[in-house]
């Protein structure tokens, strides 16, 4: 009787070690899938990042995309502007005028 008793206890201990091991290793599995799995805190924390540079590439060409509409309205209504980009950029001239290049001395 006795000896039944301490097998009986012995396996409850030994059951309850396996139990615990493999919840213990189920546990961990989750901990890790949680954390590096393809929806894990580590895969939303490099999405969060890139969404972020893509926001700031937005805004970059959204100010951008403003500027150009704004010369597109000078090209197209300010004739002084382009008067002053064909003289400057391209170095043009009007009739019986002359374009002089001025070069700086180096120091």
């Amino acid at each position: 009787m006795r000896n039944k008793k301490k097998s009986n206890i012995y396996y409850n201990k030994i059951q309850k070690k396996i139990i615990r091991g493999v919840l213990s290793l189920i546990g961990f599995s989750l901990i890790i899938i949680f954390l590096f799995g393809n929806h894990g805190l580590l895969e939303l924390y490099q999405l969060s990042k890139k969404r972020q540079k893509i926001q700031e590439e937005i805004n970059i060409l959204r100010t951008q995309k403003i500027e150009l509409e704004k010369e597109k309205t000078k090209l197209k209504n300010d004739f002084q502007y382009i008067e002053e980009l064909a003289r400057e950029k391209y170095r043009m001239a009007k009739p019986n005028e002359r374009v002089f290049k001025v070069i700086e001395k180096k120091d």
